[in-house]
């Protein structure tokens, strides 16, 4: 960890280091599960995607004040949430292809998925713990929650109902920008003094992670399984309340929010502008094109 702070602020070399020590991290909580008596492999189920919540806080940890190691534990812990949510969501829809793979409960069974998820749940919040984050761990768990309970509506109160933009924007929030927001605040140091510099690095996660779930929800409208790298169409399917189902004119929408995004959060930080020049770099780096190629391949599938 060493050398964290300079080398992820200027370097991709060195971002890609610090996310490989994630990676390194939460292989060795899971290698010390009951999992490691198992035939399963740990990176099947990890599966390691673009790892945006690592990126956006592993950008902003050094300029924010979170010490590397703290900056890890946090990231490494927000991947096992993002993992878990992605093992149950696969069950719940039915997804068959994931990251251009058979999703684990094809591979393994629906008992696996959904055990193997809990499991991942369980340690993130262990490894906050024994770390002595108890700041972040209260952060996770709440907002952990609202990953759930929006899941929950969504699943169980909304699907078959009519379909209306704002209810969709309310849950893109609370499923994906929970996590966000999780990972921005977890690049700050604790302690009162960066309150308001974690209450603006809140929000600014909020509204990525937003941003990103309704590009994924307009990608779900995809014509191309191959592409895309995972199932589709399940959302209009199942009757989900989501962008896609909300508005015909999902993709143009969702772009002009991406649009506004970095406007509003540089204004947001401006009293850090160290903390701004590192969001800006994630936003141009990692975020912009991760959420372009989900909007440009769903665009083909939802009027504009």
């Amino acid at each position: 960890m060493k050398g964290l702070a300079g080398e992820t602020r200027d370097t991709a070399q060195g971002l890609e280091s610090a996310l490989a020590e994630v990676r390194g991290r939460v292989r060795s909580v899971m290698a010390r599960s009951p999992l490691a008596e198992s035939e399963l492999e740990i990176d099947e189920f990890l599966g390691w995607g673009k790892m945006l919540r690592s990126r956006l806080l592993l950008r902003l940890a050094p300029d924010c004040g979170a010490a590397p190691d703290r900056a890890i534990r946090a990231a490494a812990a927000v991947e096992m949430v993002h993992a878990a949510s992605l093992l149950h969501d696969d069950v719940i829809d039915g997804g068959r292809l994931r990251r251009s793979a058979p999703a684990f409960w094809v591979a393994h069974g629906v008992s696996a998925s959904i055990l193997v998820g809990d499991l991942l749940l369980c340690e993130a919040i262990a490894l906050l713990r024994r770390g002595g984050d108890d700041d972040l761990l209260g952060e996770l768990i709440t907002l952990t929650s609202a990953v759930c309970r929006a899941e929950v509506e969504q699943e169980l109160v909304l699907r078959g109902a009519a379909a209306d933009w704002d209810t969709a924007v309310r849950l893109a929030r609370q499923k994906t920008g929970a996590l966000f927001a999780f990972a921005a605040v977890a690049a700050c140091e604790s302690g009162g003094t960066a309150a308001r510099l974690r209450a603006a690095l809140r929000e600014v996660g909020f509204r990525a992670g937003t941003a990103y779930q309704l590009a994924d929800d307009v990608l779900d409208a995809a014509p191309d399984e191959r592409r895309a790298g995972k199932t589709l169409g399940r959302d209009r399917a199942r009757r989900k309340v989501t962008a896609a189902t909300a508005r015909p004119d999902a993709a143009a929408r969702v772009q002009r929010l991406i649009e506004a995004i970095p406007g509003e959060a540089l204004r947001r930080l401006d009293a850090w502008p160290a903390a701004a020049a590192a969001w800006e770099v994630y936003w141009q780096d990692d975020f912009l094109p991760a959420a372009g190629r989900n909007l440009a391949l769903g665009a083909a599938g939802v009027p504009a």
